[in-house]
């Protein structure tokens, strides 16, 4: 399942975002309240919009309050950037009432999924720029921390050493956005097309030590990576230093822990044990259907979770 995808079925269930105010007996209330949790997860594991809505229904917020009570403490929502400013606010609002984190949500201002970045262009610079400024804006109104970035596409007319050039200047633009906000733009490593710039950590790591800003990291998927370069743990200590961030998803398959080859309890226990106190963003589909899917899903991450 491509990131645009994820995206696509944000902003498609967006109109679905409603105050939910005649369910608030099914939910807990908008306060924490231990007693009415779920034991929350060793680490902080971030579901998105629709993978428990058989359960919450279609409002995303009733979804968040769902997340609440089976014991997650975070969120993802890639699509967040091109919500209204209400929808924002809205969920900017219940995160803080019951003491959530907001996960990533992607900057995208249409140039994500081309050749842009790589080409030195003005025109893909500038609208990167003004990208990262709206970012700015909404990551206000929900206290988000990271955002995940894109360069783009290899420019095949032009020479590597050129597009890795073309790429850190625009990331040093970027990086000047966010770090006076004290925000961190994550640099995702992806595995969806050949195509893509960035495709194995090594190379993330590489423009993120030139970029040398606190604000410039490596947003770490699992799933993208078990299938470009694999060695995940040894990768991982390897490039921790620029690490800020973390995705989920077993492989073959993009589900969730358990369904596919990958060691999710060793993972999560190295992960622990080197003090990882970040989001981990659930960015994978659900295995099975309905409620059914759901409730293992919440099983499949309570059973790797279990490694103390």
């Amino acid at each position: 399942m491509k990131r645009s995808e994820f995206i696509r079925n944000s902003l498609l269930a967006a109109g679905a975002i409603t105050t939910g105010g005649g369910l608030t007996n099914t939910f807990a209330a908008e306060k924490p309240n231990d007693k009415l949790s779920d034991k929350t997860f060793n680490l902080d594991y971030a579901p998105h919009q629709g993978m428990f809505q058989n359960h919450a229904g279609k409002s995303f917020l009733d979804q968040i309050r769902f997340m609440y009570d089976k014991g997650f403490r975070s969120i993802e929502d890639n699509g967040y950037l091109n919500r209204s400013v209400e929808e924002q606010e809205k969920i900017g609002n219940l995160l803080t009432k019951l003491g959530m984190r907001m996960g990533v949500f992607v900057v995208d201002g249409g140039d994500n999924w081309k050749t842009s970045l790589t080409t030195g262009k003005k025109e893909f610079k500038d609208k990167f720029i003004e990208t990262c400024k709206k970012s700015v804006e909404a990551a206000k109104r929900c206290n988000a921390k990271w955002l995940t970035v894109v360069p783009g596409f290899y420019e095949r007319n032009l020479p590597y050493g050129n597009q890795f050039a073309n790429v850190i200047d625009a990331m040093r633009a970027g990086a000047e956005i966010f770090e006076p906000q004290g925000l961190i733009m994550v640099l995702e490593t992806l595995s969806d097309t050949p195509e893509l710039f960035l495709q194995k950590t090594n190379e993330t790591y590489a423009v993120c030590k030139a970029v040398k800003s606190p604000s410039c990291k490596i947003l770490y998927d699992i799933y993208h990576m078990q299938r470009t370069e694999g060695d995940l743990i040894k990768t991982i200590d390897r490039c921790w230093d620029e690490i800020a961030y973390i995705q989920i998803g077993d492989n073959p398959g993009r589900k969730e822990p358990t369904t596919g080859e990958i060691n999710y309890k060793n993972l999560f226990k190295h992960l622990h044990a080197k003090g990882y106190k970040g989001v981990m963003g659930m960015e994978h589909g659900n295995s099975k259907t309905g409620k059914e899917g759901e409730l293992a899903v919440i099983s499949a991450y309570r059973a790797e979770d279990n490694f103390l």
